[in-house]
């Protein structure tokens, strides 16, 4: 049997966006192939199955953004600045309003988590694994002097997550730019004082 010869982490991203454009549900065979370049028999030879591609487009997903996360406080001295910044490129992701910039975990959560154990575990980690990095960069913040200890990191970092959760859901039904970013200042603010 041949390897397959491809761009492995191009398919993948290829296929997060017509996931997250559709859904998983109704993104179809015919939508993969035109998205992603494969026939469907490469498809099922390299991922078993549409569900498969699904849960490896996951993983590159959360690959992809913890790198994007760790470019945020690179430069920045300042963690509660790295937050900040990561808030502000939330928001332009929901001004945005162009389905291919939706969160691909959350809106496969939403769709399947009740239906797809599998699919729930590896979300569930993925999520966890994000609301750690965002726990580790507020303790930071609390360890540097920058952000008061009355409250411990983890407690700001669930704050932070179900914030960030519920400015991605009313994004889809008030995208002013001004309204968003007034919240997601009000939110990090919130999560940090």
């Amino acid at each position: 049997m041949r390897s397959a010869e491809f761009d492995k982490q191009q398919v993948l991203r290829k296929a997060m966006v017509a996931f997250m454009q559709k859904g998983y549900t109704k993104t179809s065979m015919t939508d993969l192939k035109k998205a992603t370049g494969l026939h469907p028999g490469s498809i099922y030879c390299a991922f078993e199955n549409k569900k498969g591609l699904l849960l490896a487009a996951i993983a590159q997903y959360h690959q992809d953004r913890a790198e994007q996360y760790k470019t945020y406080f690179e430069n920045e001295t300042c963690p509660k600045i790295g937050l900040k910044n990561y808030l502000d490129s939330i928001v332009n992701e929901c001004i945005s309003c162009d389905p291919s910039q939706a969160c691909l975990l959350q809106k496969a959560l939403n769709e399947l988590a009740e239906q797809e154990s599998d699919v729930q575990d590896l979300i569930s980690a993925q999520l966890n694994s994000w609301q750690q990095a965002l726990t580790d960069s507020i303790l930071k913040a609390q360890q540097l002097g920058y952000v008061s200890k009355e409250r411990t990191a983890a407690e700001r970092g669930q704050y932070l997550v179900m914030g960030i959760y519920g400015l991605r859901t009313y994004a889809h039904t008030h995208p002013s730019a001004d309204v968003l970013r007034q919240l997601a200042e009000q939110l990090l603010d919130d999560a940090l004082k």
